[in-house]
This record gives C-alpha cells, structure tokens and sequence, in this order.
C-alpha cells in the first residue's frame, strides 16, 4: 500500500459500492423468497406433460435454486467489501494520527517514486533522540502500511476467488467477513503444503490436518484452493502414499485415519462445485489418470514391494462422503463404468476380476471394504447426488448390468444406495434440505426397471440384508403409483400422484417386487410406513374434499381402506412365508429400527412437495395439496400413523395391544392394518370436522380391509410359488 494513496485515501467510490451491494443482496434475498415460495412451487405442483414434465420442471427449480446461490454470494461480497473499507478508512487515520505526532517531534514525513516514504527532521540543530525518534517513526509507518496492504490484497484474492467459483451463475459460498475468507484460503495453502509429503507428516501434523478439514470441509474457497494448490495428481499421489503408511491401522489410529478419510472425501467433493480454472483442470486430470497406477513402498512389508491402485481406485475410495459435482460424476462414470462393461458374458459378470487380483496389497479405505472396487465408492458418491444418479442408470445397459452385478461383488449395498437416490430425487436415507420434484418421466422408468428385475424369477435374490431397506423406502416413495397399479382402472381419481408418470407399473411385477422385499425386516418396516402414511393422506384429502371424488366418500373409503387391506396382506404374507419375525434379534433391535424410519418419514413429511413420504401427501388435478399438507404435516393424519407405528400402540387405547408386534400370526397383522386404517380415518373425520358417522365408517373399513386382505392372497397364489401355499 502506497504512503500517499493511504494517506490522501477517498474511499467514497468505495462506499457507493457498498451501498450498490447492499440494495442489491436485499433485492436479490426478495426475488429469492418468491422464486422459492411462488415460481418453484407452483411448478412442482403443476400437472406438466410430455417435455415440459422434466425439461421446465426442472430448469425452473434450478433457476430458484440460483437465486439463493446469488444471495449468498451478494452477502459475502458485501461483507467483504464493508470490512475493507472500514479497516482502511481506520488505518489511513492511524497513518495521519501518526504523521502528525511526528511533525510535533520535529520529523517530517514524505512519499517517494515507487509508493515509500522518507522521514527527515525538520529543525536545525536536531533535537536531542532525534534519530530514534526516526527510527520508530519509519517503524510505526510501515507497520500502519503492511496491515492496510494485507487488508488490500487479501480482500482483493478472496473477491477473485469467490467470481472464479462459478463459470456460470453463482458459487452460494456464504462469508460474514474478509478475514473468513481471507482465513479459508490461507488454511488450504497450508493443508497443501502438509499433503505434499505424506511421509513427512508427524502425528502433531495429521491430527492439525484432521481438525482443520473437518472445520473447512464445506467450504467452498477452501476446498478448491486445497485441492487446486495439491493438484489432481498430487491428490491421488497423496492417498495411496496415506494408504500405504497406514496400512494395518488398527484401533485410535484407525479410528482417526477413518475420520480424516470422511473429511477429506467431503472436502474433495467440495472442490468439485467450483467452475474455477484450476479446478476444472484438476478434475479432468482425475479423470485422465483414472487408468493409472500409483505405486507406494510400504515400509510394513518391505518384501512385498510398493503398492499399486489405479487412479479409479485411488479416486473412488475418497467418494464415500460429499456432494460431488454432477458433471464429474458424469464424465468419470461413463469412463469408469466402460471398463467395469468390458468383461464377456451376462450383465455383472466377471466384473469383479476387473478389479480384483491374487494377493493384491491394496486397502485403501480405512474400514469395513479395501477400496480395490472402484464401483463401491462412485455408487457411494451417485447416492449423495441424486441428479447424477438418474442420469447414470437413465442408461439401460449400465442399469441392467450394475445391478445385475451385485450377485457377484460385494457392491449391493453401494448399488442399492445410488439406485435409491436415482428414483426418489434424494440423497439416500437422508431427509431433503428443501422441497423436491416429483418423480420424473426417467425416474418412474428407472423405478419400473428395478420392480422388473426383482419381480421376475430369480430376481428376489437381489434382495439381500444390504439391499433390502434401500428396495423398501423406494417402494415407499412410490406408494401413489404401486397402489394405482394394483387396484386397476379405478384407481386414477382415487389415487393421486404428481408423478410426471403415474402408471409406470405392471400389477404383477410391483405384486411381486412387494413380496420380495418384505421378506427383510428392513424392506418390510419401509414399506409398512409408506402404506400407512399414503392410505392415512388419501383418507384425509377425500374427507377434508368430498368433491375429489364423483361419489359418495363412503365408497372411496372403502376403495382406499381395501387398498390398504392389499398392501398390507402382500407384506404380511411375505413376512410369514419368510418367517422374519421368529429371525428379530430383539424387541429394542425393531423398536430401534422403527423410530429410525419414523424419524426420517416425518423428515420427508416437513420438506414438503416432493418425493419419498412428501410424494404420498395426494394431490388435486389442478395440484393444489391436500390431505395431510392441509393440516401442517405433523398434525395431519399422515403425522399420527408414523407416530403410531413409530410408538407400536393403538393411540386411544381402546386395545393394549401392539401394532405389527414381533411373533404375531397373519390374524394380528390383519387386525393390525385395520385398526390403523381405522384410526387414520378417525383422525381425518376430527381434523376436518367430519360428519360422516365414526361407527360406521369404522365397520365399513374393517370389511374393507379384510376383502383387501383377502384379494392379496389370492394375487401372491396366482403370481409366485410360495411356500405357505
């Protein structure tokens, strides 16, 4: 910083563009809340056809999704901006406090070409200390000069890396001043220069390591600077030398090396969403290494010379955590999955060969897996990202051939997981941060596929106790359109969905898929919640709108209850043939297990429109929400049949009994779905002010329920072998 720049500093353009920033964040944060409140929900609830179903639905929830990207990119901006100006309007005031208290010292101050400074005393003879008057005067001076210089360059590097962030749009990366930023890219440089030698690194220097990725691992600026400054190489260089120094790893070592692994998954993916330069170069370099090998002597085992792993393995064993970039993911998959197709044979076969070789020492995830499977870590990556997901298994012979390939690896879980995002537009098991659109024309058709291959024969071995959960909450999630393909042609105004295709499914495959899955504990509770959550909406729009329906209420009721009467006996008849109940561990085990579901369905619940439980809230033609979304979710009808799963109690314990119990025959589980079907209605006819008799409508859906029961006999008999046929 330049002595007389400072000096005479005006910093009024400056605040002009503060005030600019200023009106523009809060213009922005409006057009931010209408395009979220007004554009994107109006188009998720819209009833879109043909391209417009996915094209625009889609283009506008990103557009919204920018929006608040431009608000959070506007706040740090403005931020940073503020902070600049103040620190500089203060020491340009310490710099002329400064001068001044050298002028009463006799000492006058000038600037010089180039942007220094001299001090020379200005009287004649020289007052006594004048030359350690000079000495501190020049010190103070530059002292004041240095830190205006780093408020100056630093501001300056972290608003050139926040507009480099993004190619197109905004970056979101949210600062609340320069010196956060300033900070963030400070740290990476540092992480940097710790990751260029792994064998260099002292325990001191991995634990700092671990602690500053685990605080910065969300970070934006961070993250990109980090991995821009390592480079793409480097990365991969570093991890197999990571994995190589620590192989054999076992208890808090392991337990630290799996946590620095997670964080430096999450802080790679990261990285990925910026568009700047570096960034774009380092994952294309990922990905024109990815057919490399890496080599890392290993000291544990001097004999058996360095280790190998191809930059696929080096690359996938840190895609366990983190939201990686869609168009990577992209481009790595189809590379990836190129090689992973290129054995002869069936779908998945032999691809575990690919990857695999006789005494390989390669173990690069600190865990249950060694990493040698590069598939595991991208399907772990796709199931973080749901948009990259359904692009991927869009693909027919990429779908046929992954899942096919679980039979023979030990990716199942990894596979079910992507395939789960993939169809619900989610990352899996987790609850969405906001609204979601409803399935979409490739999602319904993904989810079409894995009903077909479950349901044919031979295909219920793809349920396993890693797959099975993930089978259950997809089948959960597509509760509108599995109900609407077995009751038949009547089902359409009584069964609402927003799906851009609400009849994706064929009776007998859905039957089917139903049947394998509830032969699992986990597959069974998943769909049990999102039965009872989809007849209890469906209950409550009908009654809060008799006008939904060209009819009495009492028979869509009926129509609804004998629904549920179906499902449930398809689950319940699954169960018993299985004999999953005698298999439970324990009571706390299913109870556990039951608030674990409960928990993340209320969480789909909250978000709103959307997929998963929020896709079961029905929907008018014209797409106004109803039923449960009327009421507030939580104290709609949907809200109280997860409470009462999640508790396993009738809630007006009229009977003491439990809903579902383990060890209860095919007659408890009958009672079971029809007391809360019952109770669903109950609630519906109190939240709405009903005056539909309660007595009656319960009977009505007692007997309901039971033809349901009674009809999904007889589709299991005519569809499958069984053994308690």
């Amino acid at each position: 910083m330049d002595l007389e720049a400072l000096r005479h500093g005006n910093f009024a353009t400056l605040g002009t563009a503060i005030n600019d920033w200023s009106t523009m964040h809060k213009q922005l944060k409006q057009l931010e809340t209408r395009a979220r409140d007004d554009l994107r929900a109006k188009a998720y609830r819209a009833k879109w056809a043909g391209v417009n179903a996915t094209v625009s639905r889609e283009f506008i929830g990103k557009t919204a999704d920018e929006f608040g990207d431009a608000v959070s990119q506007a706040a740090s901006i403005l931020a940073i901006l503020r902070d600049t100006r103040d620190e500089l309007a203060k020491y340009r005031d310490e710099l002329n406090e400064a001068i001044d208290r050298a002028w009463n010292k006799k000492l006058t101050v000038v600037g010089v070409a180039g942007g220094g400074f001299k001090v020379y005393v200005n009287a004649h003879p020289e007052p006594p200390g004048s030359e350690q008057a000079m000495k501190d005067t020049v010190d103070e001076l530059q002292g004041i000069l240095d830190k205006a210089t780093t408020s100056d360059s630093t501001a300056a590097r972290a608003l050139t890396a926040l507009a480099n962030q993004a190619d197109h749009g905004f970056s979101g990366a949210r600062y609340g001043d320069r010196d956060a930023a300033a900070n963030a890219l400070k740290k990476a440089d540092e992480m940097a220069a710790l990751a260029k030698d792994a064998r260099k690194l002292t325990p001191e220097q991995l634990a700092d390591f671990n602690r500053t990725l685990a605080q910065y691992k969300n970070d934006e600026l961070f993250s990109a600077q980090f991995a821009t400054s390592l480079g793409a190489k480097g990365t991969l260089q570093f991890w197999t030398d990571m994995s190589s120094l620590h192989l054999g790893a076992s208890g808090s070592e392991l337990q630290q090396l799996r946590e620095f692994q997670k964080n430096l998954s999450t802080t790679l993916a990261t990285a990925t969403l910026s568009d700047s330069d570096g960034m774009t170069a380092w994952k294309q370099t990922v990905i024109d290494e990815s057919s490399k090998v890496y080599k890392s002597d290993n000291p544990a085992y001097p004999m058996r010379g360095p280790m190998n792993a191809m930059g696929f393995q080096v690359m996938s064993s840190l895609m366990g955590h983190g939201r990686y970039d869609t168009e990577f993911l992209d481009a790595y998959g189809k590379k990836l999955l190129k090689v992973d197709m290129a054995p002869g044979g069936g779908p998945g076969m032999s691809t575990n060969d690919v990857w695999k070789a006789p005494n390989q020492l390669t173990d690069l995830v600190f865990g249950d897996e060694d990493g040698q499977d590069p598939m595991v870590g991208f399907m772990k990556a796709l199931s973080h990202n749901p948009e990259a997901a359904t692009n991927t298994f869009a693909d027919k012979q990429v779908f046929e051939h992954t899942l096919e390939s679980i039979r023979y690896t030990g990716r199942d879980a990894a596979v079910a997981s992507a395939l789960e995002a993939a169809v619900l537009g989610t990352a899996a098991g987790q609850p969405p941060s906001g609204p979601v659109p409803p399935h979409s024309l490739t999602q319904a058709e993904i989810m079409r596929r894995v009903t077909e291959a479950v349901g044919e024969p031979g295909g219920a071995s793809l349920v396993t106790k890693e797959t099975a959960e993930h089978f259950g909450r997809m089948a959960s999630g597509y509760m509108p359109e599995i109900s609407r393909s077995l009751y038949g042609r009547v089902a359409s105004p009584i069964f609402f969905t927003p799906s851009a295709n609400p009849d994706p499914f064929d009776a007998t495959d859905a039957g089917r898929f139903l049947y394998a899955v509830s032969q699992n504990p986990d597959g069974a509770r998943s769909i049990r919640f999102g039965e009872s959550i989809y007849t209890a909406s469906s209950l409550e729009a009908h009654i809060a709108n008799p006008a939904l329906f060209d009819g009495e209420t009492t028979q869509v009721i009926a129509y609804i209850a004998k629904n549920a009467g179906i499902i449930e006996g398809i689950i319940a008849n699954a169960e018993a043939d299985a004999q999953i109940s005698g298999e439970l561990s324990s009571e706390k085990k299913e109870n556990d297990a039951r608030k674990r579901t409960g928990d993340l369905m209320k969480a789909f619940l909250g978000a709103g429109i959307g997929v998963g439980a929020a896709a079961l809230a029905p929907q008018t033609a014209a797409g106004a929400v109803m039923g449960a979304a009327g009421s507030g979710y939580f104290g709609g009808a949907a809200g109280m049949a997860v409470d009462r799963l999640v508790d396993g109690r009738q809630s007006d314990g009229a009977l003491d009994r439990t809903l579902y119990a383990t060890g209860k025959g095919l007659d408890a589980h009958l009672d079971s779905a029809s007391l809360q079907t019952q109770q669903a209605a109950m609630d519906a006819l109190k939240l709405h002010h009903s005056d539909l008799p309660p007595g009656a409508t319960q009977n009505l859906i007692n007997d309901a329920v039971k033809d349901g029961w009674t009809a999904s006999d007889t589709f299991l008999e005519g569809r499958r072998s069984r053994p308690s046929a």
